[in-house]
């Protein structure tokens, strides 16, 4: 590829790249605020609880969490720590391996996650709406992930 023509793309991509991050650092502020003011969850803490009530019998070691969470080992320890203390999480050793934990989903845990999946929900649709409308390249991003999709 000649070096004007991949300087191009890469100007175009990154282009791309900076409407993406817009896109994420608006939806994401709006769902952290939703959640928290009507559920009293943090927006990791929901995503949490939504991939443990997603997973075979509601439960995953904690790299496993911390891998679908985007998280090191500390904050995910943390994060399971303060979902703990609220009753929504336990602890369970892994039977094959007694180094392994588990972090499994309780039954208030799955409770909260209900109640708070249809702000999650409605906020996330409105948020796209809302971006979407402010920018038309926004707009065809969105419209070809959903026809990806």
């Amino acid at each position: 590829m000649p070096s004007q023509a991949k300087s191009v793309k890469t100007g175009a991509d990154t282009q791309l790249w900076n409407r993406v991050l817009i896109l994420h650092a608006q939806v994401e502020s709006r769902l952290a605020t939703a959640l928290q003011r009507r559920h009293g969850l943090g927006l990791s803490e929901y995503r949490a609880l939504s991939f443990l009530e997603q997973a075979p019998d509601s439960e995953l070691r904690m790299q496993e969490l911390a891998d679908k969470l985007g998280l090191n080992q500390s904050s995910v320890t943390r994060l399971v720590g303060r979902l703990n203390a609220a009753d929504f999480t336990y602890r369970d050793l892994c039977p094959d391996d007694k180094r392994g934990v588990y972090t499994v989903l309780a039954d208030a845990g799955r409770d909260r996650y209900r109640e708070a999946r249809t702000t999650y929900e409605d906020t996330l649709a409105a948020a796209f709406a809302e971006v979407a409308t402010g920018d038309p390249a926004i707009a065809a991003i969105l419209a070809a992930a959903r026809a990806a999709h």
